[in-house]
């Protein structure tokens, strides 16, 4: 923002290009209301600048602007926000010596974080909904106010957090505060104009958080609630909360018998035959897809630290390394490998290449460990040990636009066997990074110029790149509306630098290549974390570790259903026979609480005239009889085809 002018007025630009004079010191709302009083209704906020900020705020220079209301998507963040405070003026009220926290809008909600003397319970949590009901229905506005820092340190002397918080801002930094009513919390803003703005809100759950994230600190209570400006996306969202808790990959893994946790090993799944078979058909997929152009290599698990400090790791990345104690050194100076990029580059530094086999590209499978701190790690999708779809490929710089356009399509055609699909993201150099700033121009300039020329929409994530390069990120959309960050297409400059990787050119000089990481699962076990949230269990045939049950109706028939299933193994199915001595109806029954996709019910008729009595999975209790070779020839090629059925 520009300097005030002379004559104490300000120059602001809309949206529309025109530009409208106010006095210094002009609110959102006096322009909202300038504009006409409609807008001054449906205000929520303002941005200046490129800056969200309330209504009240005063702006004090030439800016471009634009007055917020519910359509804007930064709107919902400052209703989330006002929505956490709210929530803290009830706990207050509540419970008068609580310490307050950090209370801020996150991706789906809001949380806020308090020091009380037990953790809250669920009836508490309907008490401070209650009373979070009482201050919107009150309608207190939202009053800023800037202080000094004595007077801030006096308002909150009885609140240690907040004068931790306090102490810690620089001399020059404008120090505001925010009051609902009873509640006056230490704030930047924004929030909505006054507290009946929040309309629709849930209070959602409780967990413990460590004061600033730091597990030597003072354990905190912390509220996650979520808040919306109409009722039936509120309603939409709590549904997919519930459909989301109803699909758990943790519930479902162990009702499907899938795999386990055990405390002698955290962070590492145990998998299960069933388990197993659905990891091993996931990997031989990739497999397949990658037979042609691809070169699968194992490396080392083990490595000195001489490899990581050459790579970066060492510096940026040990403290989520598995440290190794060498007995001789008595120093921790080796480490299990975090991920495979350096041992690939030593694979292709260990031979002379020419510029007429590039593009090379090494793809592994191999067991990885990363140090994640035990309060991250969540069943699947979070763990310390796992395996990785991992590719580098190695290639000359006019090589990038055709690479990057094969694996965009590699990777999103991948996606669609599963019914999934992808958002692409371009990820721009971090604050942390290594690299000077002409390598990153280049690295960026050659990864958008090739993401653009796939024609594929994409959005930009400004400084979410790797610490060695920028990247195209996949974010993939489930069945039920989430979106999870999968699978990446990195370009790294940096790495054939400091490894000094060559290949010799058309002219018979070195030359350096360049270095693209690429994932398309992310981890198996994070994949395999969410296709089970994305099916709800309900695998389809191809991927279902038992994709048959044969189901005698009596003794008599056993031998006949044996001899079915006998069939159907030489076809390559997952066949398992369940002939115990239960009735028919628990043996079905079990099989659809197992979500086996197909039940084949053997009876005198069927093994007499070589068919049977077939139940899909999903189709009550419906039935219909076909030869046994007409069922085999459905499923095989259903499993051949990867359809998404039954």
């Amino acid at each position: 923002m520009s300097q005030t002018t002379a004559t104490s007025q300000v120059r602001l630009t809309l949206p529309d290009g025109s530009v409208r004079e106010y006095p210094a010191g002009v609110t959102g709302r006096e322009i909202a209301e300038s504009i006409g009083p409609g807008l001054a209704k449906a205000a929520v906020a303002i941005r200046v600048d490129g800056t969200v900020r309330d209504l009240m705020f005063p702006i004090r220079g030439d800016a471009p602007i634009a007055i917020l209301t519910e359509r804007d998507r930064e709107s919902l963040d400052v209703l989330r926000h006002s929505a956490a405070h709210i929530m803290a003026t009830a706990v207050r009220e509540i419970f008068p010596t609580a310490g307050i926290g950090f209370g801020p809008s996150i991706d789906e909600g809001f949380y806020y974080d308090f020091e009380v003397p037990r953790p809250f319970t669920p009836e508490d949590l309907e008490q401070i909904e209650a009373r979070m009901a009482e201050v919107t229905r009150k309608d207190y506005p939202f009053v800023r106010e800037e202080v000094d820092r004595d007077a801030a340190n006096r308002r909150f002397a009885d609140d240690p957090l907040k004068l931790e918080r306090i102490s810690e801002l620089g001399d020059d930094e404008v120090i505001s505060t925010y009051t609902d009513g009873t509640f006056t919390d230490l704030c930047r803003g924004p929030h909505v104009p006054s507290t009946g703005r929040l309309k629709h809100f849930k209070l959602l759950n409780t967990a413990g958080a460590y004061w600033r994230g730091d597990s030597r600190r003072q354990m905190l209570q912390r509220i996650y609630g979520t808040a919306f400006f109409k009722k039936d996306e509120l309603e939409a969202h709590l549904h997919r909360l519930e459909e989301a808790r109803r699909r758990d990959h943790r519930r479902l893994g162990r009702e499907l018998d899938l795999f386990m946790f055990h405390p002698f090993a955290p962070g590492a799944p145990f998998w299960t035959d069933r388990g197993t078979t659905l990891y091993n058909l996931l990997n031989a997929f990739m497999r397949d897809l990658q037979r042609s152009g691809y070169q699968e290599i194992k490396t080392p698990l083990l490595y000195n630290k001489g490899l990581w400090e050459i790579s970066g790791h060492w510096g940026k990345y040990k403290e989520n390394m598995f440290l190794v104690l060498d007995n001789e050194t008595g120093e921790h100076d080796s480490s299990l490998k975090p991920m495979n990029c350096p041992s690939h580059y030593l694979m292709y530094g260990a031979n002379k290449h020419s510029y007429r086999e590039l593009p090379i590209r090494y793809t592994t499978y191999d067991v990885l460990h990363r140090n994640e701190v035990s309060g991250a790690l969540s069943g699947l999708t979070r763990v310390r040990q796992f395996q990785q779809d991992d590719c580098h490929i190695f290639l000359m710089p006019s090589q990038i636009p055709d690479e990057v356009r094969r694996l965009t399509q590699f990777i999103l055609s991948y996606y669609q066997v599963f019914g999934l699909t992808a958002t692409l993201k371009f990820a721009t150099r971090p604050e942390v990074r290594i690299g000077d700033d002409a390598m990153w121009d280049a690295a960026e300039g050659a990864l958008r110029s090739a993401l653009e020329a796939t024609g594929l929409p994409y959005e930009l994530k400004p400084g979410d790149g790797a610490f060695y390069g920028p990247k195209i990120d996949f974010d993939v959309a489930d069945s039920i509306g989430r979106t999870w960050q999968l699978g990446t297409i990195q370009l790294d400059y940096n790495a054939p630098e400091r490894f000094d990787l060559k290949y010799v050119g058309e002219d018979n000089h070195d030359h350096r290549p360049v270095v693209i990481h690429r994932a398309v699962n992310g981890s198996f076990e994070r994949f395999i974390a969410i296709l089970i949230e994305h099916f709800a269990g309900l695998f389809p045939v191809w991927l279902a570790p038992e994709q048959v049950r044969v189901l005698p109706i009596s003794d008599a028939q056993a031998a006949a259903a044996h001899a079915v299933a006998d069939r159907m193994r030489a076809a390559g199915l997952r066949v398992a026979v369940d002939d115990s001595h239960e009735t028919l109806n628990y043996r079905i029954r079990a099989g659809e609480v197992e979500k086996v996709p197909y039940m084949a019910v053997v009876g005198q008729r069927e093994a007499e005239s070589d068919s049977l009595a077939l139940r899909v999975r999903g189709s009550g209790k419906k039935q219909e009889v076909l030869t046994v070779d007409a069922f085999l020839e459905r499923v095989t090629g259903e499993v051949r085809t990867r359809a998404l059925v039954p």
